[in-house]
Order: C-alpha cells, then structure tokens, then sequence
C-alpha cells in the first residue's frame, strides 16, 4: 500500500458532512516541493484530495480551515482520472490516517517555560575542624569499606 507523508497547506476550509453513518471530511491539500521558480517566485506544488473519517473528522472539522498548515500521513495513495475544464486530467487521492497540525510559517511558536522548581534547602557548612556527620541518613544502601581496605586495592 502506498503512503504520503508530509507538511501541506489546506486550500479550503472543510465541511464535515455524513456518509452513511460516518462522518467525512474532504481536504484539498498543497505540497509544496523543490525550489522557487525565478520568474514566478513560487515553488511547485503537488495537489491531493484527501478523505477524513469517523470520529477523527467530527474532532477535527472545525480546526481545518483554509490556510492551515498541516503535518498529514495518507494511505492508499493513488491517482484518478477526473473530467476537467481541459478534458481528461488525473488527480492524487487519498485517505487520511494521521493528522497533526504545524506551526504556520509566519509565526514564531515559543516552547512554554516550565513551571518553577520550589528551591533546595541549602545546609550550611559547621565551623571547626572535623565535619558532623550526625545529620546524615542511616539509609545507606551499601555498607561502608574499613580504610585499611582500601588502602589494599
């Protein structure tokens, strides 16, 4: 089975109907590729129809509108010929079975800042010689090796 996967932008706002006792959504969808044409100053573009089914369609219906830029997984990718104002053209159609939506171009999105962390109570150090160890957890989970021990490694 063949799959498209890209960023494309929603050329119409969809209107989510019923077939049947589903709900469908039909996306015209513009994939932009390669690099701008000199005298034109656009790049080309790929057009597919694609379907949305089921409870994806009647969650997303009302996000997708005209302009919108989308991250889309289509399986079932393949061509059809369609009558056109020129005679006989062929189109990509597809079925939909992700759809995520991507920052638009001319924004710049911001992660959110983290929430901030309480701060850590800072021990101060004990004046005088040897440290005091009496403030530490007996919870150790190994048990200390005697120096002369170590000395043999």
């Amino acid at each position: 089975m063949a799959q498209l996967f890209g960023l494309a932008r929603l050329a119409k706002t969809v209107e989510l109907r019923k077939a049947g006792n589903d709900s469908v959504c039909n996306l015209s969808l513009a994939f932009s590729y390669g690099k701008k044409d000199a005298t034109t100053g656009y790049k080309p573009t790929t057009w597919v129809d694609a379907s949305l089914w089921g409870k994806q369609a009647e969650a997303l219906a009302e996000y997708l509108v005209a302009g919108k830029n989308v991250v889309v997984t289509i399986d079932d990718i393949h061509t059809e010929e369609y009558q056109g104002k020129n005679g006989t053209a062929t189109k990509l159609v597809g079925r939909v079975s992700k759809l995520d939506f991507a920052a638009d171009s001319g924004q710049s999105q911001q992660a959110p800042e983290p929430a901030p962390r309480p701060a850590a109570p800072v021990r101060q150090p004990q004046s005088g010689g040897a440290p005091n160890f009496s403030d530490m957890d007996d919870d150790i989970p190994f048990a200390p090796m005697p120096r002369k021990a170590l000395h043999s490694i």
